[in-house]
């Protein structure tokens, strides 16, 4: 899909804020995704100073939907104080759902559909549920039917341990079904298609790491996390728990692969960790954010999604950064920061390689000349999903928040934050300062 800007109706982003990025049973274990989306609202509300009636739509992405909620971004929304009358949607496109979530407020606003609309993403991956098997489905709906003692212990008798096996619901949401691949498996594809080696990796998980500890520790990511309590005893949860300023090369090439254990080469390690988080931004019209007098973040000047063989969904970015600056006009080299998610060490490296391959171009892209070099002093700053993790529903939005920040922090003018996405998707969109 390529959704062109309307001139006359500019997509302006005036506020935002993320919760702490917390690794999967850690400190947000039990708070539920709702929990997490309706501080993030409140958050985002509070920051522009806008009240929760004067919005047209709550838009949230989520991947896992709980059971209990299943429009997980309207529970949020009421539960945040936002009116019974103000609609909410919850978008899902897989690790693209919180990018989503923003060019959808950015699509009605440039349509002149609303003027007002909160966008993000939530996810609690602590919660994901283990599952029965099907079978397990009838022998327990055959002894709720059952209507007398013997009837009852008929169905008993039926049951057998292995309907209560469980299967881990995590692992058959990061299983393409498409193409059979766990997503790790993807990304031992691109290992061995661009002859990328387990160092590499490594290295580049480690860079993530240092630039994450790095950005903590000047305060870089103060302006966006908005700080939780959890859990029963309130714990107060400040910053994001995936980041080691200590890690080392050594540590790292100690761990085992895990996808492939004989071959492989991706590790927990070169890989993003399982996350818990939200995050959210306030997208308005830009003659009422002006008119209004709020400070704007940025514009989303674009935004593309693009398919492609899902056994190789970690070249996404390439295929739709391509298609972004196709569509605006804009060279690699004006754009001044880009973030690529770090789904795996791997699939951002492939990624890079890929960009600046002319032979990829000219298979791939239906073009004769590379997209070009990716200048690693713009990529992922602050680090990226490998260190700060990867809340599924979330990171999308996460990524335009963190990025608008760095520009504003840089003085950049044009921004790309771009991420793969599982059965074989990709998602770019462009942001601008003025």
């Amino acid at each position: 899909m390529i959704a062109k800007v309307k001139q006359s109706n500019e997509a302006a982003i005036v506020a935002g804020a993320r919760t702490p990025q917390m690794k999967s049973g850690t400190d947000l274990r039990d708070t539920h995704v709702t929990e997490l989306g309706k501080h993030v609202i409140q958050q985002a509300l509070y920051r522009a100073n806008w009240p929760a009636d004067r919005l047209d739509e709550v838009i949230m992405g989520n991947v896992c939907m709980p059971a209990d909620a299943t429009n997980p971004a309207r529970v949020s929304a009421l539960w945040a104080g936002v009116p019974n009358e103000v609609p909410a949607l919850t978008v899902q496109r897989n690790c693209a759902s919180g990018m989503e979530a923003v060019a959808e407020a950015a699509l009605r606003i440039q349509g002149g559909q609303g003027q007002a609309i909160l966008a993000g993403g939530a996810e609690s991956m602590s919660t994901i549920p283990l599952l029965f098997p099907m079978e397990t489905l009838g022998v327990v709906g055959r002894l709720y039917k059952a209507r007398n003692v013997l009837q009852k212990l008929a169905a008993i008798s039926k049951i057998r341990p292995r309907h209560f096996k469980p299967v881990a619901g995590l692992e058959l949401g990061l299983t393409d079904p498409t193409c059979g691949m766990i997503m790790g498996k993807t990304a031992e594809v691109l290992a061995h298609e661009f002859g990328i080696t387990r160092r590499e990796q490594d290295e580049f998980a480690l860079l993530s790491h240092q630039k994450a500890a790095k950005a903590i520790h000047n305060g870089a990511f103060a302006d966006e996390i908005t700080p939780m309590f959890a859990g029963k005893k309130h714990k107060p949860v400040t910053e994001d728990n995936g980041p080691r300023a200590n890690q080392s090369i050594e540590a790292l090439g100690k761990l085992r692969p895990f996808f492939d254990r004989r071959d492989g080469s991706v590790t927990v390690g070169n890989a993003c960790p399982i996350t818990d988080g939200a995050s959210a931004v306030l997208v308005m019209d830009n003659d009422l954010a002006r008119a209004e007098g709020l400070d704007v973040m940025g514009y989303v000047k674009a935004y593309t999604y693009v398919g492609l063989d899902p056994s190789r969904m970690g070249l996404g970015p390439v295929f739709a950064i391509e298609r972004l600056l196709a569509q605006t006009g804009v060279s690699l080299n004006d754009v001044g920061l880009i973030e690529i998610n770090e789904a795996f060490a791997v699939q951002v490296l492939a990624c890079l390689k890929a960009m600046n391959s002319v032979r990829f171009a000219r298979e791939h892209l239906d073009r004769n000349d590379a997209i070009g070099e990716v200048d690693m002093n713009k990529l992922n700053v602050n680090g990226g999903a490998i260190a700060l993790g990867h809340p599924v529903g979330a990171t999308g939005a996460r990524m335009v928040l963190t990025l608008l920040m760095e520009m504003k922090r840089r003085d950049v003018d044009l921004g790309i934050a771009a991420l793969c996405v599982g059965g074989g998707q990709g998602a770019a969109i462009l942001l601008e300062r003025k």
